[in-house]
């Protein structure tokens, strides 16, 4: 078997073994095969349905890095079948010397079942790798951002409009929690290419940035309360708390409520409207 077979024979098995409902689909009674379906998986990955097929069956030979890693994602693959997806299809795995931003399978799993939850993902330098629905609803739907633009601390020290506010004090431990994030990524992956750019260019553009790097200021992020300037529903203020995934570098950020308040009583709503603007009331004639 060639490597372009072995590829269709490892894309098909991987998509055999994941079960809609794992991957947030709706569950079909009727379905004929295990796992995920062709259009399921394109859907999943972003990719068009006939180019997966084709890749399937060894007539697209030359998948890039991005469809790679969109593949691994939707395929919830481990590190290993990840790295075993790249050589199979004939690319380097990525760099050791690279921040990650693989989503391991049991992260993807929480951020699927907490769908009534807010929950962004970043990696150690703080790009936006994942988001579910509601996420997208309140902060603002990240699919149309690319590159810096999904950095949370270039859009901050840059000054790119945000629906979140901060006090003043909330403004500073952000603001120390974030440099100190990039300092340890940079001390941990000291060949990051993108990551040695970002903070030089934030050193060169923010001088509050390039401040608190020169002070090598220490930092953590605490449990705090946020308020989110939503263009339908107005302000309203929410909890929130960012985790680091066990065993990776991922940080989880997620909006909560306590039960009965007016926080808790906007995010069904913010699921109705998801990322659509509400039409303008229409004055009665």
């Amino acid at each position: 078997m060639t490597r372009h077979g072995e590829l269709g024979t490892a894309l098909h098995r991987w998509r055999d073994r994941i079960a809609p409902a794992e991957a947030g689909l709706p569950a079909e009674w009727s379905r004929r095969a295990p796992g995920l379906r062709h259009e399921e998986l394109a859907e999943l990955a972003g990719l068009s349905v006939d180019y997966v097929v084709r890749l399937e069956e060894g007539r697209a030979t030359s998948p890039s890095v991005q469809v790679l890693s969109a593949l691994a994602r939707a395929l919830r693959l481990s590190e290993e079948e990840r790295r075993h997806l790249f050589l199979l299809a004939g690319q380097s795995p990525p760099a050791a010397g690279r921040i990650p931003a693989h989503i391991p399978p049991s992260v993807q799993r929480l951020i699927d079942q907490l769908g009534s939850t807010p929950i962004g993902v970043y990696d150690a330098a703080w790009n936006l790798v994942a988001w579910n629905p509601l996420w997208a609803a309140l902060v603002g739907d990240p699919a149309a951002a690319t590159g810096r633009d999904r950095n949370a601390a270039w859009r901050h020290f840059t000054g790119r409009p945000s629906r979140v506010s901060h006090t003043p004090e909330q403004e500073a431990r952000f603001e120390a929690a974030l440099v100190a994030d990039l300092r340890s990524a940079a001390d941990r992956y000291p060949t990051d290419a993108n990551l040695r750019f970002l903070v030089g260019e934030l050193r060169r553009l923010s001088s509050r940035f390039s401040q608190l790097w020169k002070s090598h200021i220490t930092g953590f992020h605490e449990s705090d309360m946020k308020t989110v300037h939503h263009p339908d529903v107005g302000p309203v203020t929410f909890d929130c708390d960012t985790l680091t995934a066990p065993g990776s570098d991922l940080r989880l950020v997620v909006y909560s409520a306590p039960p009965g308040s007016e926080a808790a009583e906007t995010l069904p709503l913010l699921d109705v409207i998801g990322t659509q603007p509400m039409p303008a009331a229409q004055s009665g004639s």
